[in-house]
């Protein structure tokens, strides 16, 4: 998915970014403890933001909903593919009440067709299951199986699961396109830290929809193999880590456009868990200045690894 950023999807002015910035250099942790395990991740992204990069984190226990790490977790920022999670969440819910099959087969057509993230435009088959469609999505954020299957469930649909949720700042808006036009939506998806660790949290609770529904979509999750970002810190194999690795697991969804880095996940280890996300917004003009969002977002990973290791 190649998208250009556009400001209007972040809904911000200079003087606000002013504000945050400023909030970043007092040290917006809640509690003590949060200050001492996310000193580093807290320093790292305060740099960026002093550096022009808009920042938003937030991290939370996952057993008592303890708030570790917050920096403008209530911002709404693009966050290209994560908002696939929403479309995984009705496909699971329509399963699980007979709306769909998980072995009804759905052929890909000329208008689904897109680039970038993804391995079925590589393949030959024209045709796949609704289970297996979903399965790509959390393995690899496919790109034409999303739109198959957005094709198949209507973006309404997902936009009225979300809302029913509660989710007001966290949506998917449009399919995935290989260029955006003045008509399109300037995002595929937005959302703010505060509601997408909310919904993780959920999803590992089995609170969303229910319990059945919930585990769906946390197993087509278990399949990402992207671990580029904040994940990068954690030592895991991206092919295969389904399993307690010393003691870690996790679950999570990465977004990738120019300009946009976002990450949310559940990790959980042998001390604790936690439910994170990070999201970046930044001038893609240089690769230092994407190589240093990276390494940030590595850097809250480190910390995020440490508290529950």
């Amino acid at each position: 998915m190649k998208d250009t950023p556009t400001a209007v999807t972040i809904q911000t002015q200079e003087s606000e970014r002013r504000s945050r910035h400023t909030a970043l250099r007092r040290g917006r942790h809640r509690g003590s403890d949060a200050s001492e395990n996310f000193s580093r991740g807290f320093a790292s992204l305060g740099q960026l933001a002093l550096n022009g990069v808009q920042v938003s984190a937030r991290a939370t226990d996952l057993s008592t909903g303890t708030v570790l790490f917050s920096v403008d977790d209530h911002v709404v920022m693009p966050t290209a593919s994560i908002g696939k999670v929403l479309l995984l969440v009705e496909v699971a819910a329509r399963l699980q009440t007979g709306q769909l099959s998980p072995l009804t087969i759905i052929d890909r057509s000329p208008e689904d067709a897109v680039g970038d993230s993804g391995i079925w435009q590589h393949l030959q088959v024209p045709s796949l299951p609704v289970a297996d469609l979903a399965a790509l999505i959390g393995a690899t954020s496919d790109n034409l199986a999303t739109n198959v299957l957005l094709r198949r469930v209507g973006l309404e649909a997902v936009s009225a699961r979300t809302e029913a949720l509660g989710l007001t700042r966290t949506a998917l808006l449009d399919l995935v396109r290989d260029h955006r036009g003045p008509d399109d939506a300037p995002q595929l998806s937005i959302g703010s830290a505060n509601e997408l660790t909310w919904l993780f949290s959920a999803l590992a609770r089995g609170e969303i929809v229910d319990p059945p529904t919930s585990q769906r979509v946390i197993s087509w999750l278990s399949l990402n193999s992207d671990f580029s970002l904040v994940s990068s810190a954690f030592g895991l194999d991206p092919h295969s880590h389904r399993s307690a690795e010393h003691g870690i697991l996790l679950v999570n969804k990465t977004g990738t456009d120019p300009g946009v880095r976002s990450e949310v996940g559940v990790l959980r280890g042998p001390r604790a868990g936690v439910t994170y996300a990070v999201s970046m917004y930044f001038d893609d003009a240089t690769l230092p200045t994407r190589l240093s969002v990276i390494d940030g977002m590595r850097t809250v990973g480190l910390d995020l690894l440490e508290y529950v290791f």
